[in-house]
């Protein structure tokens, strides 16, 4: 089977030209407001030092935690489930909605849920599923997946989202007032919220200690769900963990900082016990996440805390979309996970990258996502899942670089084919790939080697 690289994907987005500088420019200004919340906090590297040992410990140990959180849950009346895979978690959710014999799901933000295609498993059965977080909802309504896991309809303008609401919703023809716009989906979603039967949502962070799941949101769509609804479905990754209570408020100063520049996220809910007479469950989801925790090389991309720092610092991610990464965690971090689970599938992800470390730098828990990166390309490498005109192309340059006179000669040959040769052959968009949005430098007259041998020789 063969799949499109992220290259190919990445040009449908750059087509449009405008669209793709203001995605980039967004994107920037989320990470300067991240950057401006970072400087007004003297000991934020502390607590990524912190943050990234607590988490670094707590997989270290992570069966223990794990058999300490389902006990300190269950004690508190909370049914536990474990899922070893996508489709058994989406059973488990089927089983419960079933069994109170449901029809209607309010969901808030989960990645974990995208992750295992929830909601396409659960309308097959017949099951409404309503997305309650604004931008999930958008996206929804449009048929597509999010194309980043904190900002998931980051790619529309308000205008696509007038458009959409002017299909789904009624609104007026042409409306764009983002606060107008806002108040229909709030009158849409607030029926649904009452209506709803079973509440499903995400979990941000799981604290062994006292078996408490915490969901962090902006908009209270969680709470609305939980609250109201008789039956609360939480999903979480076996990584959610952190050992303490106290633990938490070193992950909760970095989050929103990292995420959007805020202090902290509007809304930090704690989930512990049902109310009399309801249920919650907890789902506790594998789905690779033991696989990645076996590989010593990847096993500190499992600390993530899916702010999506890494994403709005990245120049390719911001530049490419991210639905080109085909795959619910895009970006650096996805580009870490996706190989993970089909290798073949997404073994140009890795390549999506400038290295640049940017992304490293950014993280709140210090994963290496670029040393990652370029590991995955050593092993897609390996594992002879290159293209066969990037696998010929590096044999040839590597042959090229091992030889010094092949690289004296090759460089003279470049300088003079760029001044002799027609200047629209030097710069033919098919010819040469790098001319589409750059211009290409005069060529110097000599090389560095040419010119460190006139410098080295004695002043006369």
């Amino acid at each position: 089977m063969s799949y499109l690289t992220h290259a190919s994907r990445a040009e449908a987005f750059t087509l449009d030209h405008e669209r793709t500088s203001w995605h980039d420019e967004t994107l920037w200004f989320v990470r300067q407001k991240r950057d401006k919340a970072v400087y007004a906090v003297p000991e934020f590297q502390e607590l990524r030092n912190l943050a990234s040992a607590i988490k670094d410990h707590t997989l270290s140990r992570l069966d223990e935690y794990l058999a300490q959180f389902e006990a300190a849950a269950q004690a508190n009346g909370v049914r536990v489930h474990w899922a070893a895979n996508a489709a058994e978690h989406n059973a488990i959710v089927l089983d419960i909605i079933r069994a109170r014999g449901a029809t209607r799901v309010v969901k808030s933000k989960s990645m974990l849920t995208e992750e295992c295609h929830l909601n396409p498993y659960l309308i097959k059965e017949g099951i409404e599923v309503i997305d309650t977080d604004l931008g999930e909802r958008i996206i929804q309504m449009r048929d597509e997946p999010p194309s980043h896991i904190v900002l998931p309809a980051i790619h529309l303008k308000k205008e696509d989202v007038g458009a959409t609401f002017f299909k789904h919703l009624g609104t007026a023809e042409g409306l764009t007032d983002p606060q107008q716009l806002t108040e229909a989906a709030r009158q849409h979603l607030r029926a649904k919220f009452l209506a709803g039967e079973v509440a499903l949502t995400g979990v941000n962070f799981a604290i062994a200690e006292t078996g408490s799941v915490v969901v962090c949101t902006n908009e209270g769509n969680a709470d609305l769900g939980a609250s109201l609804a008789p039956v609360h479905v939480a999903s979480m990754g076996i990584e959610k963990l952190v050992p303490r209570l106290s633990d938490l408020g070193v992950f909760t100063r970095l989050l929103a900082r990292s995420a959007t520049g805020q202090p902290v996220t509007t809304y930090t809910s704690h989930y512990t016990k049902p109310v009399e007479g309801r249920e919650m469950h907890i789902i506790i989801v594998d789905n690779g996440r033991t696989q990645q925790l076996g590989r010593p090389d990847f096993r500190a991309s499992l600390k993530c805390i899916r702010c999506g720092a890494c994403m709005n610092t990245c120049p390719v991610y911001r530049r490419s979309g991210g639905h080109s990464y085909d795959f619910t965690v895009p970006g650096p971090i996805g580009s870490i996970l996706s190989p993970n689970i089909d290798l073949k599938k997404h073994s140009t992800l890795p390549f999506a990258s400038t290295l640049c470390g940017s992304c490293t730098d950014v993280c709140p828990v210090k994963i290496d996502i670029h040393v990652q990166l370029y590991k995955w390309r050593q092993i897609v490498s390996e594992a002879n899942h290159l293209p066969t005109a990037k696998k010929l192309g590096l044999k040839f340059m590597g042959r090229l670089l091992a030889s010094p006179t092949a690289f004296k000669v090759s460089g003279m040959l470049g300088r003079k084919g760029l001044r002799l040769l027609p200047y629209g052959l030097t710069h033919n968009k098919t010819v040469n790939a790098w001319a589409i949005a750059r211009e290409l430098p005069e060529p110097p007259k000599q090389s560095f080697r040419e010119w460190y041998a006139q410098q080295a020789q004695p002043a006369t």
